[in-house]
C-alpha cells in the first residue's frame, strides 16, 4: 500500500466510518495509514491525544531491540531480581491472578525457540517501521520531531558483561543479520566523551535512531486533523454495542458512536477490556519512569542504554532525558521518588555530568508487556468488524508506522506487507 496516496478500494469503504479507541502513538499510526486508504475516521482517547506512554518515553527508534524479555534465564534472572529492594525490575506486592498467569505464560516462552520465534516477528515490524519513519520524516509528514540517526549505544560497565554480550551479537548476526560495532574502554570514551574513563566498553547499533516522542505525538495530530481525522479527547470508552458479531456502534462517555470498524489500538489499558473484547488478553501493565530536563553542559551525542543498571539515555535538541526501570504494580499511577532514584543513580555511575536543573517533568507511563513478547494485531475472535492493536511492550514507538499500516492493510483487504500470522489474536 502506498502511504501517500489512497488505494483502489470500493466506494462503501472509502466512506466507511472507523473508530479508533486509544490516540497514542499505535492508534495515530492506524489513523493515518486508514486515512490514507480513504476511510472517514474518528479517534477518540479517555484522555489528551497523546498523552499516555506514547508521551514521556525515550523516544528510540530501534530495529536492534529484536530479542523479547522472555529468553532462556530469564526466570532465574531477571524474575528474581523483581523481587529484590530497589531493582530496576520490580514486583510491587499485591495478589493479582492474572500477574500471576501472564508471569507462568511467560515462564513457558523462556526458551530459545519461543525467543526466536518473537525476534522474527519483532524484526518484521520493526525494519518496516524503520523504512516508513524514514519516508513520513523525509516527506515532512512528521515535522519538527528532533530526529537523530546518529545510532544506539549499550553500554556496559563491566568487562564480563561486555564480553558476554559477544554471545548475543553473534546470535543477532547469525539469525537476524544484524551486528553491533564493540568499542572496548578508551575506544568508547573517545567515540562517546561524555560517559567517564573506566567503563568496560559498548556496541553501537547503527540502525537506530531517537526522536522526541512528545514532539512525535504533536506532529501526528497536526497531520491527522489536516487530513480531517476527527480527534475526540476526554472520551471514554465504555461498551460495545454489536447484532451477531457485528459492531455497529461503541458507547462512550459522551454518547454512543456509530461505526463500521472499530480498532482498540488501548496499550496497557487493553486487558480492562477484556470481558468488552471477549478475547483473552495476556498483557501487564509495566511502568516505566522518566526525567526530563535541560541538556547538560556535558551531554551525550548518543542515545544509551546502561546494561547492567537499565538506565536509558536521551539526548534530544530541546532537552535530555533520563528514563526505563520495569514495574509491575498494576495500574498504580503513583511516581515513586525512589524509583527515579534508580535513574538518577544509574546515570551518575557512567556520565560525567549525568543531570541538569531543573527538572522540567517526572513521569511514568504503564507499558503495554505480552506475555509472549509479540504484539497483538489483528481481528477479534468473537467480531467481525473489530481489530485489536495492543501488546507492543516497550516498542510502541517503534513499531507503530508497521503496525498502522499492517491494520490499515487488514481492514481494507490489500496484501498485508509483512506476514500477519505471529500477531494474531486467538493465538494464546
Amino acid at each position: 500500500m502506498n502511504s501517500e496516496s489512497p488505494n483502489n478500494i470500493d466506494q462503501h469503504q472509502q466512506t466507511a466510518r472507523i473508530v479508533i479507541v486509544g490516540g497514542g502513538v499505535i492508534g495515530a499510526a492506524c489513523a493515518y495509514y486508514l486515512n490514507q486508504s480513504g476511510a472517514d475516521v474518528t479517534v477518540i482517547d479517555r484522555g489528551a491525544f497523546g498523552q499516555g506512554c506514547s508521551h514521556g518515553n525515550c523516544g528510540y527508534l530501534s530495529p536492534s531491540h529484536i530479542l523479547p524479555l522472555c529468553q532462556p534465564g530469564a526466570v532465574t534472572s531477571t524474575l528474581k531480581t523483581m523481587f529484590q529492594k530497589n531493582s530496576a525490575f520490580s514486583i510491587k506486592p499485591h495478589f493479582d491472578l492474572s500477574l500471576f498467569n501472564w508471569l507462568l505464560q511467560f515462564a513457558r516462552k523462556c526458551n530459545h525457540k519461543d525467543m526466536l520465534h518473537a525476534g522474527y516477528a519483532r524484526q518484521a515490524l520493526l525494519d518496516s517501521s524503520r523504512e516508513l519513519y524514514l519516508s513520513l520524516f523525509q516527506a515532512n509528514i512528521l515535522d519538527d520531531c528532533e530526529l537523530h540517526t546518529d545510532g544506539l549505544l549499550f553500554v556496559h560497565d563491566q568487562e564480563e558483561h561486555f564480553h558476554h554480550y559477544e554471545k548475543t551479537d553473534k546470535l543477532l548476526q547469525d539469525e537476524f543479520g544484524l551486528a553491533a560495532k564493540p568499542f572496548a574502554g578508551a575506544e568508547l570514551t573517545e567515540l562517546e566523551p561524555a560517559l567517564k574513563a573506566g567503563i568496560a566498553g559498548g556496541w553501537l547499533y547503527e540502525c537506530d535512531s531517537h526522536v522526541r516522542p512528545d514532539k512525535v505525538m504533536a506532529a501526528w495530530k497536526r497531520r491527522l486533523e489536516e487530513n480531517q481525522v476527527e480527534i475526540i479527547e476526554d472520551c471514554q470508552f465504555q461498551s460495545i454495542e454489536s447484532s451477531n458479531g457485528t459492531v455497529n456502534g461503541i458507547q462512550t462517555s459522551t454518547g454512543l458512536i456509530k461505526t463500521d470498524q472499530v480498532i482498540f489500538a488501548t496499550g496497557a489499558l487493553t486487558p480492562t477490556l477484556g470481558k468488552q473484547l471477549q478475547a483473552s488478553i495476556p498483557i501487564q501493565p509495566g511502568k516505566g519512569y522518566s526525567l526530563t530536563m535541560p541538556r547538560p553542559k556535558v551531554c551525550p551525542k548518543y542515545p544509551m542504554i546502561f546494561e547492567e543498571h537499565r538506565v536509558a539515555i536521551t539526548p534530544m535538541d530541546s532537552g535530555y532525558r533520563i528514563g526505563s526501570t520495569m514495574e509491575f504494580a498494576g495500574y498504580d499511577s503513583t511516581i515513586r521518588e525512589e524509583r527515579l532514584e534508580l535513574l538518577v543513580n544509574g546515570a551518575k555511575h557512567y556520565l560525567k555530568e549525568p543531570m541538569a536543573e531543573p527538572i522540567q517533568e517526572k513521569w511514568s507511563g504503564w507499558r503495554p508487556m505480552s506475555s509472549d513478547g509479540i504484539p497483538m494485531i489483528g481481528q477479534l475472535p468473537k467480531f467481525k468488524n473489530a481489530w485489536i492493536a495492543s501488546g507492543h511492550s516497550m516498542l510502541g514507538l517503534s513499531m507503530a508506522t508497521a503496525t498502522g499500516k499492517l491494520v490499515a492493510e487488514l481492514i481494507t483487504q490489500q496484501t498485508p506487507h509483512v506476514d500477519p500470522t505471529p500477531y494474531r489474536v486467538d493465538r494464546f
